[in-house]
């Protein structure tokens, strides 16, 4: 919060300097200067205000490295996640004894990808997607895609995501840390 306060300051002063040259350039050019002021004082403010800019221009590119930075780490979390759940339905799809061509059914289904298109994809008939489905659903104790694609959400948000630490662990090895505490 104090931070974020701060740079407000930091943009309050930035633009009362650039205000500054902008008035002293429009008052030289019209003319607008009613009182003079000291030379000394004048150039102490010209001074005043270029160090605000700098300032300015020093801090604004720190919070551009600085997001630069969360933007990657962001990025990084979403792959780690990504390989985590990857990791569950792995486990899952083991758990079930799913066959190869159910396993990739359940992936595509899934994904989102219409019994259509996936027969399409893999070059087999709507019904015998439907079928490898069924069975699907039947070893998973579930009814639907829907109801499938929640075992896995209800996995996701058990617990925090996994840490990288030495390669990528599997979603249910790191919530077994978190609830034991190591």
């Amino acid at each position: 919060m104090r931070a974020r306060a701060g740079y407000i300051l930091l943009f309050a002063v930035q633009l009362a300097c650039a205000f500054f040259f902008l008035y002293d350039i429009l008052a030289n050019l019209f003319g607008l200067r009613a009182t003079p002021i000291s030379w000394q004082l004048y150039e102490l403010i010209e001074i005043g205000a270029a160090l605000g800019l700098v300032i300015g221009v020093i801090v604004t590119a720190r919070l551009m490295i600085l997001s630069a930075r969360r933007r990657q780490k962001a990025e990084s979390d979403l792959r780690l996640a990504s390989g985590a759940f990857m990791a569950v339905l792995e486990e899952r799809f083991a758990a079930w004894g799913l066959t190869p061509a159910e396993r990739d059914v359940a992936l595509f289904a899934i994904k989102g990808v219409s019994p259509s298109e996936i027969a399409a994809l893999r070059n087999t008939s709507e019904g015998t997607v439907k079928a490898q489905s069924t069975a699907i659903y039947r070893k998973a104790g579930v009814n639907s895609r829907a109801q499938l694609l929640s075992l896995f959400i209800d996995d996701l948000m058990e617990g925090p995501l996994p840490t990288v630490s030495e390669g990528v662990p599997t979603l249910r090895q790191a919530l077994k840390t978190s609830s034991t505490g190591t």
